[in-house]
């Protein structure tokens, strides 16, 4: 069951957590193990009275089933996923909403067909501009513009780790745009309506914005320590330190840590991945009865590193500042 591996934050509408020991323990995060973010009740779906509506500035409106998706061509990708208030509970002064402390992101490969190819059936008129997604609860909507859309394989997904895509995850089909907080990747999506305009609802422009003019997109670079954990005893001598790093603007190119403040040296880094986390490996030397701090930071490839300190923000978004750690010999 889910809700038996996971950190839980919220009960109603469900909202929780990975843990972060058991993250770096495989390349995919099994299903049950996936953080969640709900913003409203999972609502009730049958997969085969499901229909998918493309419709607006088109020439051919669609009407999809999941069967008919099904019969597509497919594609695989694995990607990760980050909600933008993760890390939210070390923002000072402190803000309200769900209080993430760093598992709400997992990786998982996603199976379905291209949000692309049903566009190009439908065919865009010459003033579409923007798409708006909206999800089967009637209630949560999303966009993108079609240069966002087009600029990185977005999946309408019907498939998690290989099995057919679990309700708590946004069955029977959601929307994953690679890169992108998973605010983007629109959950039990119904429909996708074509316009000439920017979408203003909202998740759009009231939630999910740094400030008024400035909207939550890639996700920013970011490392973390998955073990040893924060306040863990461990045993003296050398200690293997493991974590993961990640960015929307692409694959990242060094992890360094430092210990107890000192100088910053390079960890081991798996080879770059546009689209989902890369595992880091590094070791360090404790002798018995000392108290030592870690610390990790990720450079991506378009050069971003992670800060000392995020900016504070009135909704608690996008804090990938630097990860501290302590651990004890005993």
């Amino acid at each position: 069951m889910i809700r038996s591996t996971l950190v839980v934050r919220r009960a109603q509408p469900f909202n929780a957590e990975a843990q972060l020991a058991t993250l770096a323990d495989h390349v995919l995060t099994p299903n049950e193990r996936f953080y969640v973010r709900n913003h409203f009740p999972v609502p009730r779906i049958d997969a085969r009275r499901w229909r998918l509506t493309i419709r607006g500035l088109v020439d051919t409106p669609l009407e999809v089933s999941l069967r008919m998706l099904r019969e597509m061509r497919s594609r695989a990708l694995a990607v990760t996923l980050e909600c933008a208030g993760n890390g939210r509970s070390f923002f000072r002064p402190a803000i309200e909403g769900e209080p993430w402390v760093l598992g709400a992101v997992s990786t998982a490969r996603w199976g379905g067909v291209l949000l692309s190819a049903l566009l190009d059936r439908a065919g865009m008129r010459a003033e579409a501009t923007h798409l708006v997604f909206r999800g089967a609860d009637g209630a949560y909507e999303r966009g993108l513009s079609l240069d966002e859309a087009r600029g990185t394989p977005v999946l309408l997904a019907y498939s998690m780790n290989g099995d057919p895509l679990p309700a708590m995850h946004g069955g029977p089909v959601r929307l994953i745009v690679p890169g992108w907080y998973g605010v983007a990747s629109v959950k039990w999506l119904g429909s996708v309506e074509v316009t000439d305009r920017p979408f203003a609802g909202r998740y759009q422009t009231d939630r999910y914005v740094y400030a008024k003019s400035k909207p939550v997109t890639l996700m920013r670079v970011r490392s973390l320590i998955s073990r040893p954990e924060d306040g863990a005893a461990v045993r003296a001598g050398i200690v293997n330190v493991r974590g993961l790093a990640w960015s929307g603007s692409g694959g990242v190119r060094r992890v360094e840590v430092s210990v107890e403040g000192g100088a910053w040296r390079p960890a081991r880094l798996t080879a770059p991945k546009h689209f989902a986390w890369q595992s880091w490996r590094h070791t360090v030397r404790i002798r018995s009865g000392q108290t030592m701090t870690l610390r990790s930071c990720a450079t991506d490839a378009s050069g971003e590193t992670q800060p000392e300190h995020a900016e504070w923000n009135a909704l608690g978004y996008g804090n990938n500042s630097i990860q501290t750690v302590t651990v004890r010999a005993g």
